[in-house]
Protein backbone atom coordinates (compact mmCIF):
# COMPACT_ATOMS: atom_id res chain seq x y z
CA UNK A 1 0.00 0.00 0.00
CA UNK A 2 1.45 3.72 -0.87
CA UNK A 3 0.21 6.82 0.27
CA UNK A 4 0.36 9.98 -0.97
CA UNK A 5 -1.21 13.45 -1.09
CA UNK A 6 -1.12 17.05 -1.12
CA UNK A 7 -0.56 18.88 2.29
CA UNK A 8 -1.08 22.36 2.54
CA UNK A 9 0.26 25.14 5.09
CA UNK A 10 -1.82 27.84 5.75
CA UNK A 11 -1.97 30.40 8.61
CA UNK A 12 -2.06 34.05 9.15
CA UNK A 13 1.30 35.88 9.21
CA UNK A 14 4.72 35.28 11.39
CA UNK A 15 3.14 32.15 12.94
CA UNK A 16 6.26 30.25 11.61
CA UNK A 17 4.56 28.52 8.24
CA UNK A 18 8.25 28.56 6.91
CA UNK A 19 10.16 27.26 9.47
CA UNK A 20 7.15 24.58 9.83
CA UNK A 21 8.02 23.53 6.48
CA UNK A 22 11.57 23.64 6.86
CA UNK A 23 11.44 21.85 10.02
CA UNK A 24 8.90 18.69 7.86
CA UNK A 25 10.85 18.90 4.46
CA UNK A 26 13.97 18.90 6.59
CA UNK A 27 15.93 21.52 3.79
CA UNK A 28 15.87 25.25 3.71
CA UNK A 29 13.03 25.69 0.90
CA UNK A 30 11.01 28.59 2.46
CA UNK A 31 12.73 32.21 2.98
CA UNK A 32 12.34 32.66 6.91
CA UNK A 33 12.58 36.23 8.36
CA UNK A 34 11.02 37.78 11.30
CA UNK A 35 8.93 40.36 8.81
CA UNK A 36 5.48 39.27 7.67
CA UNK A 37 4.97 38.15 4.27
CA UNK A 38 7.93 37.03 3.28
CA UNK A 39 6.28 33.88 1.53
CA UNK A 40 5.14 35.43 -1.96
CA UNK A 41 4.38 32.23 -3.70
CA UNK A 42 3.75 28.80 -3.12
CA UNK A 43 6.76 27.13 -2.47
CA UNK A 44 6.81 23.34 -2.16
CA UNK A 45 8.51 20.46 -0.31
CA UNK A 46 8.26 16.81 -1.04
CA UNK A 47 9.21 14.33 1.60
CA UNK A 48 9.65 10.73 0.52
CA UNK A 49 9.62 7.19 1.80
CA UNK A 50 9.34 3.73 0.45
CA UNK A 51 5.23 3.39 0.98
CA UNK A 52 4.64 7.43 0.72
CA UNK A 53 4.77 10.60 -0.37
CA UNK A 54 3.99 14.15 1.23
CA UNK A 55 3.96 17.48 -0.90
CA UNK A 56 3.89 19.82 1.67
CA UNK A 57 2.89 23.50 0.02
CA UNK A 58 3.52 26.58 2.26
CA UNK A 59 1.73 29.56 1.40
CA UNK A 60 1.83 33.49 1.90
CA UNK A 61 -0.14 34.73 5.03
CA UNK A 62 -3.54 35.48 5.33
CA UNK A 63 -4.26 39.40 4.80
CA UNK A 64 -6.55 42.04 3.47
CA UNK A 65 -4.97 42.65 0.12
CA UNK A 66 -4.14 46.64 -0.51
CA UNK A 67 -2.62 45.77 -4.14
CA UNK A 68 -2.46 43.27 -6.48
CA UNK A 69 0.42 42.00 -5.76
CA UNK A 70 -1.24 40.85 -2.37
CA UNK A 71 -4.36 39.88 -4.75
CA UNK A 72 -2.28 37.45 -5.97
CA UNK A 73 -0.96 36.17 -2.95
CA UNK A 74 -4.11 35.36 -1.52
CA UNK A 75 -5.46 33.58 -4.96
CA UNK A 76 -2.69 31.04 -4.01
CA UNK A 77 -3.74 30.57 -0.42
CA UNK A 78 -7.44 30.47 -1.23
CA UNK A 79 -6.13 27.90 -3.84
CA UNK A 80 -4.28 25.87 -0.84
CA UNK A 81 -8.04 25.37 0.39
CA UNK A 82 -9.34 23.52 -2.86
CA UNK A 83 -6.37 21.00 -3.72
CA UNK A 84 -6.14 19.98 -0.36
CA UNK A 85 -5.54 16.32 0.81
CA UNK A 86 -4.86 17.66 4.20
CA UNK A 87 -4.50 20.73 5.65
CA UNK A 88 -1.92 21.96 8.48
CA UNK A 89 -3.82 25.50 9.72
CA UNK A 90 -0.74 26.94 11.63
CA UNK A 91 -1.38 29.58 14.79
CA UNK A 92 0.76 30.33 17.46
CA UNK A 93 0.59 30.51 21.16
CA UNK A 94 1.24 34.85 20.87
CA UNK A 95 -1.72 36.10 17.88
CA UNK A 96 -4.76 36.20 18.04
CA UNK A 97 -5.87 33.09 16.22
CA UNK A 98 -9.78 34.37 15.39
CA UNK A 99 -8.12 37.69 14.13
CA UNK A 100 -9.70 36.34 10.11
CA UNK A 101 -12.94 34.42 11.97
CA UNK A 102 -14.19 34.97 8.14
CA UNK A 103 -11.24 32.57 6.83
CA UNK A 104 -11.21 30.30 9.72
CA UNK A 105 -14.71 29.94 8.38
CA UNK A 106 -13.64 28.73 4.93
CA UNK A 107 -11.04 25.99 6.72
CA UNK A 108 -14.33 24.84 8.94
CA UNK A 109 -16.50 24.29 5.51
CA UNK A 110 -14.27 22.94 3.47
CA UNK A 111 -14.70 19.54 4.54
CA UNK A 112 -10.90 18.92 4.09
CA UNK A 113 -9.04 17.01 7.16
CA UNK A 114 -7.18 19.41 9.42
CA UNK A 115 -4.79 19.93 11.43
CA UNK A 116 -4.62 22.76 13.71
CA UNK A 117 -0.87 23.20 14.76
CA UNK A 118 0.10 25.24 17.57
CA UNK A 119 3.44 26.61 16.87
CA UNK A 120 5.67 28.53 19.45
CA UNK A 121 5.04 26.48 22.60
CA UNK A 122 8.27 27.13 23.91
CA UNK A 123 6.74 30.74 24.67
CA UNK A 124 4.05 29.87 26.91
CA UNK A 125 3.23 28.03 29.73
CA UNK A 126 1.42 24.31 30.23
CA UNK A 127 -1.85 26.12 31.78
CA UNK A 128 -2.11 28.81 29.14
CA UNK A 129 -1.18 26.05 26.50
CA UNK A 130 -4.09 24.29 27.45
CA UNK A 131 -6.70 27.10 27.46
CA UNK A 132 -5.81 27.57 23.64
CA UNK A 133 -5.97 23.90 22.75
CA UNK A 134 -9.50 24.28 23.80
CA UNK A 135 -10.29 27.49 21.80
CA UNK A 136 -8.55 26.44 18.88
CA UNK A 137 -11.06 23.21 18.83
CA UNK A 138 -14.08 25.38 19.79
CA UNK A 139 -13.00 27.14 16.24
CA UNK A 140 -12.18 24.15 14.38
CA UNK A 141 -14.31 21.08 15.70
CA UNK A 142 -13.01 18.22 13.70
CA UNK A 143 -9.39 19.07 13.67
CA UNK A 144 -6.70 16.97 15.34
CA UNK A 145 -4.49 19.58 17.28
CA UNK A 146 -0.45 19.47 17.52
CA UNK A 147 1.00 21.55 19.45
CA UNK A 148 4.53 21.94 18.20
CA UNK A 149 7.78 24.21 18.23
CA UNK A 150 8.95 24.41 15.10
CA UNK A 151 11.84 26.36 15.65
CA UNK A 152 13.12 23.70 18.29
CA UNK A 153 11.99 20.56 16.23
CA UNK A 154 9.64 19.84 19.09
CA UNK A 155 7.12 16.98 18.26
CA UNK A 156 7.45 17.65 14.14
CA UNK A 157 8.05 13.88 14.60
CA UNK A 158 4.62 13.30 16.41
CA UNK A 159 3.06 16.06 13.80
CA UNK A 160 4.83 13.64 10.89
CA UNK A 161 3.27 10.59 12.50
CA UNK A 162 -0.01 12.30 12.39
CA UNK A 163 0.03 13.43 8.50
CA UNK A 164 0.89 9.76 7.39
CA UNK A 165 -1.60 8.50 9.40
CA UNK A 166 -4.46 10.87 8.09
CA UNK A 167 -2.85 10.79 4.24
CA UNK A 168 -4.58 8.85 1.58
CA UNK A 169 -3.84 5.82 -0.13
CA UNK A 170 -2.31 6.99 -4.19
CA UNK A 171 0.38 6.95 -6.32
CA UNK A 172 3.77 9.34 -6.34
CA UNK A 173 2.86 12.11 -7.93
CA UNK A 174 6.83 13.33 -8.58
CA UNK A 175 9.72 11.52 -8.92
CA UNK A 176 10.75 9.86 -5.61
CA UNK A 177 14.23 11.42 -5.62
CA UNK A 178 12.22 14.96 -6.15
CA UNK A 179 12.92 17.70 -3.38
CA UNK A 180 10.68 20.26 -4.94
CA UNK A 181 9.05 21.36 -7.81
CA UNK A 182 10.72 24.60 -8.27
CA UNK A 183 14.22 25.57 -9.91
CA UNK A 184 17.34 26.53 -9.09
CA UNK A 185 16.36 29.94 -10.31
CA UNK A 186 13.83 30.41 -8.01
CA UNK A 187 15.97 29.74 -5.25
CA UNK A 188 18.75 32.11 -6.20
CA UNK A 189 15.81 34.94 -5.93
CA UNK A 190 14.69 33.92 -2.70
CA UNK A 191 17.57 33.39 -1.32
CA UNK A 192 18.71 36.99 -2.39
CA UNK A 193 15.29 38.61 -1.76
CA UNK A 194 15.92 37.39 2.44
CA UNK A 195 18.84 38.80 2.07
CA UNK A 196 17.42 42.22 1.58
CA UNK A 197 14.69 41.62 4.38
CA UNK A 198 17.50 41.21 6.78
CA UNK A 199 19.34 44.30 5.94
CA UNK A 200 16.77 46.85 5.43
CA UNK A 201 13.77 48.34 7.05
CA UNK A 202 10.79 49.99 6.22
CA UNK A 203 9.16 49.58 2.71
CA UNK A 204 12.02 48.76 1.00
CA UNK A 205 11.73 44.99 1.08
CA UNK A 206 8.52 44.78 0.05
CA UNK A 207 9.17 47.15 -2.81
CA UNK A 208 11.68 45.18 -4.75
CA UNK A 209 11.35 41.84 -6.22
CA UNK A 210 13.93 39.80 -8.22
CA UNK A 211 14.60 38.43 -11.91
CA UNK A 212 17.25 36.31 -12.44
CA UNK A 213 17.82 37.01 -15.90
CA UNK A 214 20.83 34.14 -16.25
CA UNK A 215 21.43 30.81 -14.70
CA UNK A 216 25.01 29.15 -16.44
CA UNK A 217 25.69 25.61 -14.75
CA UNK A 218 29.43 25.25 -15.42
CA UNK A 219 32.16 22.62 -14.16
CA UNK A 220 32.75 23.78 -10.81
CA UNK A 221 30.98 27.03 -10.57
CA UNK A 222 27.29 28.47 -11.35
CA UNK A 223 27.04 32.34 -13.26
CA UNK A 224 24.07 33.56 -11.71
CA UNK A 225 23.56 37.74 -13.51
CA UNK A 226 20.24 39.02 -11.05
CA UNK A 227 17.95 42.64 -11.49
CA UNK A 228 16.44 43.35 -8.37
CA UNK A 229 13.93 46.03 -9.48
CA UNK A 230 12.84 48.15 -7.05
CA UNK A 231 9.81 50.90 -7.34
CA UNK A 232 10.80 54.43 -6.83
CA UNK A 233 14.25 55.88 -7.65
CA UNK A 234 15.04 56.56 -4.09
CA UNK A 235 14.74 53.30 -2.91
CA UNK A 236 17.87 52.58 -5.63
CA UNK A 237 19.99 54.57 -3.77
CA UNK A 238 19.50 53.20 -0.64
CA UNK A 239 19.34 49.71 -1.67
CA UNK A 240 22.91 50.12 -3.54
CA UNK A 241 23.87 52.05 -0.41
CA UNK A 242 27.18 54.83 -0.17
CA UNK A 243 29.74 53.71 -2.60
CA UNK A 244 27.99 50.58 -3.47
CA UNK A 245 28.32 49.02 -0.13
CA UNK A 246 24.81 47.79 0.66
CA UNK A 247 24.64 46.23 -2.42
CA UNK A 248 27.80 44.23 -2.26
CA UNK A 249 26.87 43.17 1.13
CA UNK A 250 23.76 41.55 -0.10
CA UNK A 251 26.00 40.08 -2.87
CA UNK A 252 28.33 38.52 -0.70
CA UNK A 253 25.41 37.27 2.00
CA UNK A 254 23.76 35.69 -1.18
CA UNK A 255 26.30 34.47 -2.50
CA UNK A 256 28.00 32.40 0.56
CA UNK A 257 24.36 30.99 1.21
CA UNK A 258 23.86 30.06 -2.62
CA UNK A 259 27.17 28.16 -2.35
CA UNK A 260 26.48 26.12 0.50
CA UNK A 261 22.99 25.28 -0.86
CA UNK A 262 24.57 24.69 -4.13
CA UNK A 263 28.26 22.62 -2.45
CA UNK A 264 29.39 24.40 -5.38
CA UNK A 265 31.76 27.97 -6.26
CA UNK A 266 28.81 30.77 -7.51
CA UNK A 267 29.75 34.00 -9.38
CA UNK A 268 27.02 36.13 -8.71
CA UNK A 269 26.45 39.60 -10.16
CA UNK A 270 23.62 41.98 -8.83
CA UNK A 271 21.84 44.82 -10.83
CA UNK A 272 19.23 47.27 -9.55
CA UNK A 273 16.67 48.82 -11.75
CA UNK A 274 13.23 50.84 -10.77
CA UNK A 275 10.18 49.78 -12.35
CA UNK A 276 7.31 51.90 -10.89
CA UNK A 277 4.79 50.55 -9.53
CA UNK A 278 5.18 47.35 -10.16
CA UNK A 279 3.15 45.76 -7.71
CA UNK A 280 0.08 46.69 -9.16
CA UNK A 281 1.54 45.98 -12.94
CA UNK A 282 -0.63 43.18 -14.36
CA UNK A 283 2.68 42.50 -17.06
CA UNK A 284 5.68 43.10 -14.51
CA UNK A 285 3.73 40.15 -12.10
CA UNK A 286 3.02 37.88 -14.72
CA UNK A 287 6.70 37.63 -15.45
CA UNK A 288 7.62 37.51 -12.20
CA UNK A 289 4.95 34.77 -11.78
CA UNK A 290 2.25 35.68 -9.57
CA UNK A 291 -0.42 35.95 -12.24
CA UNK A 292 -1.14 33.54 -15.02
Amino acid sequence: MHKSGFVNIIGNPNVGKSTLMNALVGERLSIITSKAQTTRHRIMGIVNGEDFQIVYSDTPGVLKPSYKLQESMMKFVTGALKDADIILYVTDTVEQIDKHSDFLEKVKLSGIPTIAVINKIDLTTPEKLEELVDKVQGILPNAKIAPVSAKNHFNIGGLFDMILDMLPEGPAYYPKDALTDKTMRFFASEIIREKIFLNYDKEIPYSVEIEVESYKEEPGIDKIRTIIYVARESQKGILIGHQGKMLKKIGTQAREELEEFLGKKVYLELFVKVNPDWRNNDRALKSFGYME
